[in-house]
């Protein structure tokens, strides 16, 4: 049997603006940023998996069958391997191999995503098949991996981000669309409040009090679209929503309506900086007042951040603690010392590549 090395990477992301509009099929604006998860290792010719996992000082071994059975939640060595049997891939001998990552951890930076990118891009150049897929091929098969395989809410924003890198537009319909910008961002600050996340229970109570409202309206007005939906024409569904549906509903339309707003403007030739911190600002209030994805320390963070000279701020994936994030194109170490100040861990960050 011929041993071979690689190493695989993968970014984490930012969602610059759209938050929680992908799992509804609305568009996003999401970036990579050099914070990774590296996975490296060599085959082996007995069908095992061992995998190294330092920066937890953990480990994790498996044999490999025709298929895997879970033995955690979101056990995601697992059903990556699984994902790809279903695909047609083979695994003649086994892999040993060791993980590191940059990303935080259950902070809304798509570090797991990241690192189910960086997995199956390690697989299926290992497999039998050896093959390397287009970045969104391995999007959609870490879609599969993280979020149907277990039957959770999530959209494709993250593997898409991880897997195609830089800063992009993706839109869902009427098909999966990614439309990178020839301009770019500069530096950004990532903060962690080091708050942990409810992700799925505040992607549960958004993403399926959204989905009933929709229904709602669906059979009150056939053909209903939140695209097609403006704000002024909220007043005539009062008999049917109540009030916090109302909220609900009219923040979901404005943040669609701020994500095309900064499509135009980072589609321009000179994209404006300070107009981008202004956008941010505004769908942050958004998802703090209305959505309430946001906690007292986060808002501190941003706040300090702001102080310090950032052009604008916002929370960081589906929120309840987590990261925040401060466009800081011209003083980024000032908005990272204004962070730490208020109890978070900085991270100077730029756009990145996406998995390698």
């Amino acid at each position: 049997m011929v041993i071979t090395k690689i190493e695989s990477s993968a970014p984490g992301r930012v969602c610059l603006f759209g938050e929680h509009q992908d799992y509804l099929n609305l568009p996003v604006i999401p970036c990579a940023i050099n914070l990774r998860v590296s996975i490296s290792g060599e085959t082996a010719e007995k069908s095992e998996v061992k995998l190294n996992l330092p920066d937890i000082n953990d480990s994790e071994s498996f044999i490999l069958t025709d298929k895997l059975h879970y033995n955690r939640e979101r056990d995601y060595y697992k059903s990556v391997i699984n994902v790809l049997l279903k695909k047609g891939f083979t695994f003649s001998g086994g892999i040993t191999a060791e993980v590191r990552g940059e990303i935080p951890i259950n902070s809304g930076t798509s570090s797991s995503s990241a690192l189910i990118v960086a997995w199956i891009n390690f697989l299926t150049q290992t497999s039998d098949q050896s093959v390397t897929l287009k970045p969104e091929e391995v999007a959609e098969l870490a879609f599969q991996a993280e979020v149907a395989e277990f039957n959770e809410p999530g959209g494709k924003m993250d593997h898409f981000s991880c897997a195609v890198g830089g800063l992009f537009f993706l839109d869902f319909q009427p098909e999966i669309k990614v439309k990178k910008y020839k301009g770019g961002l500069k530096t950004f600050v990532l903060g962690d409040s080091g708050e942990p996340k409810d992700t799925k229970g505040i992607l549960s109570r958004v993403k399926n009090g959204v989905l009933s409202i929709v229904e709602s309206l669906k059979s009150f007005e056939p053909g209903f679209e939140i695209r097609k939906c403006e704000s002024d024409d909220l007043e005539k569904y009062r008999g049917i929503l109540n009030q916090e549906q109302i909220e609900l509903l009219k923040a979901t339309v404005n943040n669609y309506k701020i994500t095309l707003e900064a499509d135009k403007l980072l589609s321009e030739e000179n994209v404006d900086d300070k107009k981008i911190g202004d956008l941010l600002n505004k769908h942050h209030s958004i998802l703090r007042d209305e959505l309430k994805i946001s906690t007292q320390k986060i808002d501190r963070m941003i706040n300090a951040a702001l102080e310090a000279g950032a052009y604008g701020a916002k929370i960081n994936g589906s929120g309840g603690g987590g990261c925040m994030f401060a466009y800081a194109p011209e003083n980024p170490k000032d908005v990272a010392e204004a962070i730490i100040k208020e109890g978070g861990r900085a991270f100077i960050v730029e756009p990145d590549s996406g998995v390698k």
